[in-house]
């Protein structure tokens, strides 16, 4: 992301020149902001009805929790004072502020740097989605700052022990995208699949709004063109040039992976375009060329891009075989995809001969050395292992001090209704007949009843379920509703008044 800036001064390497620069880098991070709305609409239209308010909640939290921890530390250690820095982390600027000379650079640095911060994290809520508590997740978004502030400093800062390696990143596909693909990965294996999840008597969860999803994906694609174009910071000298090159590669990467989703999904679908599969394919083909979006040629892009998908989309299936619940594709997406990005690096890249401080190599087909992808390969590891381990310490504590799964009948209610007091009919989360609400029966099972009479009561004992709260039944009706088989089941029926 800051690569192609980097020249060295008193206060860190990665910062605009002039107010041109300071303008481009500010405008760029105004598009990167709309990539919140775009994560929101996604992960919202991907989970049920009943869950899609809190998802966007989610969003808006990362902002706020993340970019307040991010303001209190987190660009102190991706950054600070070079001269205070070492290859592990930067310090100073604690409390991010600035006096004169230094105002427009460091400010317009930080508030590019604090976008990319708050994607990192909102990658995270789809993985996490439908099942974690409110209060744990603002906890999270708190902490997870520190996951991302320290891989932040490792390959864009000038003291970063993998940038004085020779490791190359453009625009965040080790610091966001990796970063985030490993801690979802993490944190759903941490909270286990939703309810019903994985039971082949259950019927497959369906999407809230698959046309929020691709509504979200167009937000997102957009967002993107700010992501990888605004990393030059700057347009003076030759990094206009980068810039412009940016653009379309970074478009032609989401045109290649969403040709590989389209035609993924007709085969593997019977001739039917998914829609899950054809957006994964778009936004892994974008992933796959963060890393290289001012060092690759447009025709580079699209092959990076598809190859990308190819990762992503049969990753899908791969989790669902390993019965890991990832709700919206946080870790093929970003996880596997990003991988293959920071790798194609060191293949495709052309040596910078523009401004001289991003790539002093060619890739390794077209003459560079093979230590190249040895320094690539080296940033995967250190970055995930970092990651997975800061992410797994972060969630045992916040899991201690608040609890991080929800209960299964508020998994049942849904977020909206148990956690901001959302009433919809229930139609519109468990069955058709008005707003939810939950009883306790001192002389029988614990029920949960919509505002017409529909009952749904607790069984005390598993039994295998073959009918959807979509569809309310009656008392005498044969069906059984869904629910997690070691919670006990769920019968539904009218209650006599």
């Amino acid at each position: 992301m800051n690569e192609t800036a980097q020249q060295g001064n008193s206060n860190g390497d990665t910062e605009p020149h002039d107010h041109d620069d300071a303008t481009w880098i500010l405008t760029s991070a105004f598009t990167i902001f709309t990539m919140q709305s775009g994560f929101g609409l996604l992960e919202s239209g991907f989970v049920s009805l009943k869950n899609e308010a809190n998802i966007m909640v989610k969003n808006a939290v990362d902002i706020v929790f993340g970019g307040f921890s991010y303001w209190l530390f987190g660009y102190a250690f991706s950054f600070g004072i070079t001269q205070k820095g070492n290859p592990f982390c930067g310090l100073g600027y604690f409390l991010t502020d600035a006096e004169g000379s230094r105002m427009g650079q460091i400010y317009s640095q930080y508030f590019f740097q604090l976008s990319f911060a708050t994607t990192a994290t909102t990658i995270v809520s789809g993985a996490m989605a439908e099942r974690i508590k409110l209060k744990a997740y603002i906890l999270y978004s708190f902490l997870n700052t520190l996951t991302y502030s320290f891989p932040a400093h490792w390959i864009w800062d000038e003291n970063g022990f993998l940038h004085t390696m020779g490791a190359v990143d453009i625009a965040g596909c080790s610091a966001v995208h990796l970063v985030g693909g490993v801690s979802g990965l993490v944190a759903t294996m941490m909270l286990k699949p939703r309810s019903g999840r994985f039971d082949k008597n259950s019927p497959p969860k369906q999407m809230a709004s698959p046309t929020n999803v691709l509504l979200g994906t167009f937000m997102l694609w957009w967002g993107w063109l700010g992501f990888n174009c605004g990393s030059t910071l700057g347009i003076t000298g030759m990094r206009w040039k980068l810039a412009s090159r940016s653009a379309v590669v970074t478009i032609n990467g989401a045109i290649g992976g969403g040709i590989v989703g389209t035609v993924y999904s007709y085969v593997v679908y019977k001739n039917k375009l998914d829609i899950p599969c054809f957006v994964t394919g778009i936004i892994s083909g974008l992933v796959s060329i963060t890393a290289i979006c001012t060092l690759a040629r447009p025709w580079e892009g699209i092959v990076i891009g598809a190859v990308g998908a190819l990762f992503a989309c049969p990753g899908c299936a791969l989790l669902d075989r390993l019965r890991i619940d990832d709700p919206v594709g946080c870790v093929p997406i970003h996880l596997f995809a990003s991988v293959w990005g920071l790798l194609a690096v060191a293949l495709f890249a052309e040596k910078d001969t523009f401004e001289n401080s991003v790539s002093e190599d060619f890739g390794i087909f077209k003459g560079g050395p093979w230590r190249f992808l040895g320094v690539q390969a080296l940033a995967i590891v250190a970055v995930s292992v970092w990651t997975a381990i800061v992410t797994f310490l972060e969630l045992l504590l916040v899991d201690k001090l608040v609890g991080m799964r929800v209960s299964p009948r508020e998994e049942l209610l849904g977020a909206d209704n148990v956690q901001h007091g959302i009433e919809r009919s229930c139609s519109q989360s468990v069955c058709s007949c008005g707003p939810a609400n939950t009883a306790d029966n001192s002389n029988g099972p614990e029920t949960i009843s919509c505002g017409s009479g529909r009952l749904f009561e607790r069984l005390p004992m598993p039994w295998s379920p073959s009918h959807s709260f979509s569809s309310p039944v009656h008392r005498e009706a044969p069906w059984k509703a869904t629910f997690e088989r070691q919670s006990g089941g769920f019968r539904t029926g009218n209650i006599v008044h």
